[in-house]
């Protein structure tokens, strides 16, 4: 295989430095939720119904992604959420009370879903340029940004560093970085694939066709057939639950893993950050491998091998409670839902009926629902019966991912869709 033209390669680096960044900037607050909570007198319900605002002001904010990315481009809309996102995250810092901690939540979690599908979409332009699976490759280093962030909690915890300097010289950094990387990503605005292009469909038959030649079975709708608009609605459905799916297994270490172990099973504040920790770097293993398992294997295999570590790990640590146990749970949670998200944003991205931007709009959209309802309701929970109860949503989520994978793809050639290829995967 041709190797991709210097200046998609330098694209793909800054993609990646645009994930680092948006991993690293929430996972510098995460660990410090429980400082927060306790400065503030928080009930876990009020608490809960805080963290809520973050995936609140997303879904406010989430779907005029696709237009802003339409009128601006995806790269320099990624950065400009990137750095508003750090002003928000850094106002949260100063929040007296819950009302106004909540409002800097809201606006902070605005600007972080414009930046994710931007980079996300960038993220597929310079795969398409590529002409094989490197999604996962950029969500890897989402994980580690967000392990990064973290270890960066961490230690500021330990040496007692107050919250506003930890966030201010974090959010500056990853600004920083962010405007960097924009001075190497792909030019000029992105690509659309109007519905019932001639472009368009030719890729799809030539794709169609590719897979049939090699053997290749469960190839997705936008490759085999034009799906009509309801059966488009149900494909979105589906996939939009799939990426929730990993959204509520992320969800439950960003908001709880400290807490629980720290509360419930009476870890040490620097052990109980390893929680979190363990969850991003398990993702980020599986995230790494990602790309080479998805075009071996297809993303509906992967998907199922995935939903089945989540429910069977997190279960299995939630029965038998204990320190390192709960830390390997959260591991192999995060390990399952490695490729959820990026595979249900993919997925959506090429459904033929829709421009591209516009089903990883919908789907990132209404994925963070699973942000929504998911802090508010293991709190209700835990006030009621005990945060282990609670975080059952994780092997749940597991069983919902196992039951409707089928609608991702079976082994299938890549293909490129945009001006500037340089190979083809047969």
């Amino acid at each position: 295989m041709p190797s991709p033209l210097p200046e998609v390669r330098r694209a793909r680096g800054a993609v990646a430095a645009m994930f680092l960044t948006n991993g690293a900037l929430l996972a510098n607050l995460l660990p410090r939720y429980p400082e927060i909570k306790g400065e503030l007198g928080l009930a876990n319900s009020t608490y809960g119904l805080v963290l809520a605002a973050f995936p609140a002001g997303a879904i406010l904010a989430g779907l005029g992604a696709g237009a802003l990315i339409r009128r601006f481009g995806s790269a320099p809309l990624a950065v400009a959420g990137t750095i508003l996102t750090a002003l928000g995250l850094f106002a949260a810092s100063w929040a007296p009370v819950a009302g106004v901690l909540a409002i800097a939540l809201l606006v902070a979690g605005a600007c972080d879903a414009i930046t994710d599908v931007a980079q996300n979409a960038h993220g597929l332009r310079v795969q398409r340029r590529y002409g094989r699976s490197i999604i996962n490759s950029f969500h890897a280093v989402w994980s580690i940004g967000a392990v990064l962030g973290g270890s960066m909690a961490a230690l500021a915890i330990a040496l007692d560093v107050p919250l506003r300097v930890h966030l201010s010289v974090s959010g500056s950094l990853f600004a920083v970085i962010s405007l960097v990387a924009l001075r190497f990503a792909l030019p000029g605005k992105d690509p659309e694939n109007s519905t019932g292009g001639a472009d368009e469909g030719a890729a799809a038959t030539d794709t169609a066709e590719a897979a049939a030649a090699a053997g290749t079975t469960g190839a997705p709708p936008s490759a085999t057939l034009r799906p009509t608009r309801g059966r488009t609605a149900l494909l979105l459905g589906a996939l939009v639950v799939i990426a929730i799916g990993g959204t509520l297994v992320e969800d439950a270490g960003n908001s709880w893993a400290t807490l629980y172990l720290a509360r419930d099973l009476g870890a040490p504040a620097a052990i109980a950050a390893t929680g979190y920790i363990a969850l991003v770097g398990a993702q980020f293993v599986g995230r790494l491998a990602g790309d080479t398992l998805v075009d071996r294997f297809g993303q509906r295999a992967v998907a199922r091998a995935g939903g089945l570590i989540i429910a069977v790990g997190m279960a299995t640590a939630l029965a038998f409670p204990t320190v390192p146990g709960t830390i390997v749970g959260f591991a192999l949670a995060g390990l399952g839902s490695a490729t959820l998200v990026p595979a249900a944003m993919q997925e959506a991205d090429e459904l033929p009926e829709l421009r591209h931007g516009t089903g990883l709009t919908v789907v990132s959209w209404l994925m963070r629902l699973g942000f929504l309802a998911s802090p508010p309701l293991v709190g209700l929970v835990a006030d009621a019966a005990g945060l282990r109860y609670g975080l059952l949503v994780v092997p749940i989520a597991g069983v919902l991912v196992i039951a409707l994978s089928g609608v991702l793809s079976g082994r299938r050639a890549a293909r490129d869709t945009e001006p500037g290829n340089v190979s083809a995967t047969l």
